[in-house]
């Protein structure tokens, strides 16, 4: 497929996924773009994610312990998602929350929990539609779901799970933050609010709250963005001149040429191996440094 064409369509479908437009007239955009119903079909399916696509590291790892755990969330409800434990860990490890794109709690975001289980964290992704009954199997549904959320409830149940994790009494008391994308945003949003008790946060292509916002920020921060995402970045760069200027730890890491969610291996289109483990390889390295 044309580079252009398929940066076209990504484009297209980041319009999408990320305002109201509906299927049925993206899909009419796409085939324009395609040149048939067929074509643009195959476009979506190599941009899109892929919930069947082989893990990074498999469910039944034997390094690793993973299940569906349940907690309480802010308002009285239950909260519940997926945590990885290290068979062979530190005395008590740290905790790393994971949090999801726009599409809910996906196979990849369990995979990511996963990774830093292998990397010696304790992983777990809340699935932040757990007040509405959970990630539906639609992902058109979710990403509606994932939209409606009231951000101040969504932001306090992501509190309530650092504090979960914090007082945990198997774990060090020391928790980080990962999010992707809405999660991304999320990640940030939790560096502004849940003051002391989050250690490191870490956001891929996030967009960033209000840069007054940076002053409240405790934790060390550290950001990912992708080369092309102009809707992500246009407001990166005074979020973090207001993050240094807060005297935050804040390190900021761009990734020429590529596209949004390019560490999301099961989209195809968008996935870039060499910024994707880059990328993760200092998570990984800023984590360990943070939470020891």
């Amino acid at each position: 497929m044309d580079e252009d064409i398929t940066a076209r369509a990504i484009a297209l479908y980041d319009r999408f996924t990320h305002g109201a437009q509906d299927r049925r007239a993206f899909m009419a955009d796409m085939t324009r773009l395609a040149g048939s119903a067929a074509a643009a079909q195959i476009l979506v399916a190599s941009i899109a994610a892929d919930p069947a696509a082989a893990a990074v590291i498999a469910e039944d790892d034997k390094r690793l312990d993973a299940k569906m755990v349940h907690w309480a969330g802010a308002n009285g409800h239950q909260l519940f998602g997926y945590m990885a434990i290290p068979k062979k860990h530190a005395k008590k490890p740290a905790a790393v929350l994971v949090i999801h794109e726009n599409r809910g709690l996906q196979p990849y975001t369990k995979d990511v929990a996963r990774r830093l289980a292998i990397a010696g964290f304790v992983g777990v992704a809340l699935d932040f539609l757990s007040p509405e009954g959970g990630t539906p199997a639609d992902e058109d549904k979710a990403r509606t779901m994932i939209a409606a959320l009231d951000i101040p409830s969504a932001t306090a149940d992501g509190i309530a799970t650092i504090d979960w994790l914090a007082a945990h009494k198997l774990l060090s008391g020391k928790v980080g933050v990962v999010g992707f994308c809405w999660g991304g945003a999320m990640a940030n949003r939790l560096a502004v609010s849940a003051g002391p008790t989050l250690t490191a946060a870490v956001a891929f292509y996030g967009p960033p709250p209000p840069p007054a916002d940076a002053a409240r920020v405790r934790a060390a921060v550290q950001l990912h963005y992708a080369g092309t995402d102009d809707r992500v970045n246009a407001a990166a760069a005074p979020w973090v001149e207001a993050l240094r200027a807060a005297h935050v730890d804040i390190r900021r890491f761009d990734y020429p040429g590529t596209q949004h969610a390019f560490h999301n291996d099961s989209s195809a289109a968008r996935y870039d191996a060499a910024a994707a483990n880059l990328a993760w390889d200092r998570t990984i390295a800023f984590l360990r440094e943070k939470l020891a």
